[in-house]
């Protein structure tokens, strides 16, 4: 307050001065010349030389306040390493000041986009992969995980787009593989939404539906002339796990016929860990396209859940013969020797109808214990499904090649084994019987399914 009055005071005294009188007593007006300095410091007043100091001195903090305003622009601009023309153009900075590998768009290189609120495509190609009809028009399936898409990425597999939730996500993947497909950076509730896995990894990608002609398989070195046919395998847990047996015995390829569920379906993949990439798959086969599948000659095996005879006279049977070895196919629990159309049925095949298939002749197929030798040639193995059994043409196949229906024994009262875990007892075993085969003659398997 006291410096206010001082100032009021200090600016009377001045216009006081400025009032002259002459000497015929009029008022005459001295001009002061009050010029405001049009220089860089606008703010400060010229006043005469006698005035000058303590108007210098009031001014003296404005002038600091402006220039320490001036200044700070000029510290922060040196701090950054650049002068007024490379802050103008702050925006276009080069990349040597962003982070080592990741920027707002970009990870080691290659660009992402960011999904908006709104987006859909996640829900959209997640709805197109749960359906085998889309799947089949689009040519699209979805894989899910780090180690699925990686194997995918592995065999040459073309990958379309790639869902992430984090940039340490996207980075467990080859980066370099993924140079033509679209990344898109989501929200993880986004994947856990349209995920099928109790603990989702925060990645999904969408890949063209492979061609087995076109991958490159690792392990081939390590297979053996062993054909797996799948027929009315229709339960998608059994099919993965079949096809999962089928790339760790060696097998030179899996065919899939008509009728069977989906090799890409979700959980097919889940259930096969892998194993669509590590041995050619041909999926929805008639059986006239399933002999140019298999190398010549061949010799076709089948396996069948067929019921075998009355439980109740294999008991009586074996107790009376408790200390002999059964000799007959129909003394096992896995498939039965009765000719009958319970053994061998196909889909389309009606067995109350009288019109045509009364003087049906079913083909005769010898039984073999599967521990017996089989496999001494090139050889395919014929599992059929739990529900539907072999097909009519997969037993008139087995036939031709003079092939054998092959049974695992098990203890009374027990219906039959799974399908699927038949499949991986069979298999083994034939691979041990090729190996085997391969080692005594000095034999060796060649690529184009034939022995040298």
């Amino acid at each position: 307050m006291a410096a206010y009055v001082r100032s009021v005071l200090c600016l009377v005294s001045r216009e006081q001065r400025s009032f002259l009188t002459s000497d015929s007593g009029r008022v005459v007006v001295a001009a002061k010349r009050y010029v405001r300095g049009l220089r860089r410091r606008p703010v400060a007043v010229l006043f005469p030389d006698d005035e000058a100091a303590p108007v210098a001195k009031s001014c003296r903090p404005a002038e600091q306040h402006v220039q320490r305003e001036r200044k700070e622009p000029a510290a922060a601009e040196r701090l950054e390493g650049r002068g007024p023309v490379e802050a103008k153009g702050r925006e276009h900075a080069p990349a040597k000041y962003a982070f080592s590998n990741v920027t707002k768009d970009q990870v080691d290189g290659l660009r992402f986009e960011r999904a908006l609120p709104g987006d859909k495509r996640l829900a959209r190609l997640a709805s197109v992969a749960r359906s085998r009809t889309f799947r089949e028009q689009q040519g699209k399936i979805l894989l899910e995980g780090r180690r699925l898409i990686c194997d995918a990425l592995e065999a040459g597999a073309s990958p379309q787009m790639v869902f992430f939730s984090t940039v340490d996500r996207l980075r467990e993947l080859p980066i370099d593989k993924l140079k033509r497909a679209t990344l898109v950076k989501v929200k993880f509730e986004d994947i856990k939404t349209w995920s099928d896995l109790v603990a989702p990894q925060g990645v999904i990608a969408i890949f063209s539906r492979p061609d087995p002609s076109r991958l490159n398989f690792a392990n081939t070195g390590h297979s053996v002339p062993l054909s797996l046919i799948c027929d009315n395998v229709r339960d998608p847990g059994n099919l993965g796990t079949m096809l999962r047996c089928a790339a760790a015995a060696g097998c030179y390829n899996v065919l899939l016929t008509k009728g069977c569920v989906d090799a890409w379906e979700p959980k097919v993949l889940r259930a096969a860990m892998g194993a669509h990439f590590r041995l050619p798959i041909y999926p929805n086969l008639a059986w006239g396209d399933v002999e140019s599948h298999l190398p010549k000659p061949v010799t076709v095996q089948v396996a069948d859940s067929g019921c075998g005879r009355d439980r109740s006279r294999e008991t009586e049977d074996l107790q009376v013969n408790v200390s002999h070895k059964p000799s007959k196919a129909g003394d096992y629990g896995w498939v039965s020797t009765r000719r009958s159309h319970s053994n061998v049925r196909h889909e389309e095949y009606d067995s109350d109808s009288d019109s045509d298939n009364e003087g049906l002749s079913l083909p005769r197929i010898d039984a073999k214990l599967y521990h017996e030798s089989w496999a001494q040639s090139p050889t395919a193995l014929v599992i059929g499904g739990e529900t539907q059994g072999l097909s009519l043409e997969a037993a008139e196949l087995a036939e031709r090649t003079g092939g054998h229906r092959l049974f695992i024994p098990v203890v009374p009262d027990v219906d039959s084994l799974n399908s699927a875990m038949a499949a991986s007892i069979l298999l083994f075993e034939g691979r041990k019987q090729l190996l085997k085969l391969m080692q005594t003659s000095g034999k060796k398997w060649k690529a184009d399914g034939q022995f040298s």
